[in-house]
């Protein structure tokens, strides 16, 4: 019998809105999901909250500082076969900062729900921002 060993990676990102109603989007310039608009963040490091690594990853992200406020979402993402990205989203607002894309962001920008139905976004992150009312 062939034992199976699943790497867990925490993960945590920032769904940040504005006074218009937009969502904050970074376009992914790495795997996984590559090439498509999604929200910012990535990797908890070693000792970091879920919250802290939401909010380090939106600054390093889009040049913006971040409050967390709540977790709206939280969901699993298999990369390859022996990995899955456990990721937490949480709702924030900005406190200060310049928007320029950075670290692993090729572009980023604040979109509407009629915006994003035209763009690639990341899988059903459309769905998941209708769910959480955030949209």
């Amino acid at each position: 019998m062939r034992t199976v060993w699943t790497v867990r990676t925490l993960a945590a990102s920032a769904v940040v809105t504005n006074a218009e109603g937009q969502v904050l989007l970074v376009l992914r310039s790495r795997e996984p999901e590559a090439g498509c608009w999604t929200v910012p963040g990535g990797r908890v490091e070693p000792g970091e909250s879920l919250e802290a690594a939401a909010a380090r990853e939106t600054l390093e992200e889009t040049g913006l500082r971040v409050a967390v406020e709540r977790e709206v979402w939280s969901l699993g993402l298999p990369n390859g076969t022996d990995e899955v990205y456990e990721i937490h989203d949480f709702l924030a607002h900005v406190v200060d900062g310049d928007l320029v894309a950075g670290d692993d962001a090729a572009d980023v920008g604040w979109f509407g729900r009629r915006e994003m139905e035209g763009l690639p976004l990341t899988h059903d992150l459309l769905g998941y921002l209708s769910r959480s009312g955030v949209l």
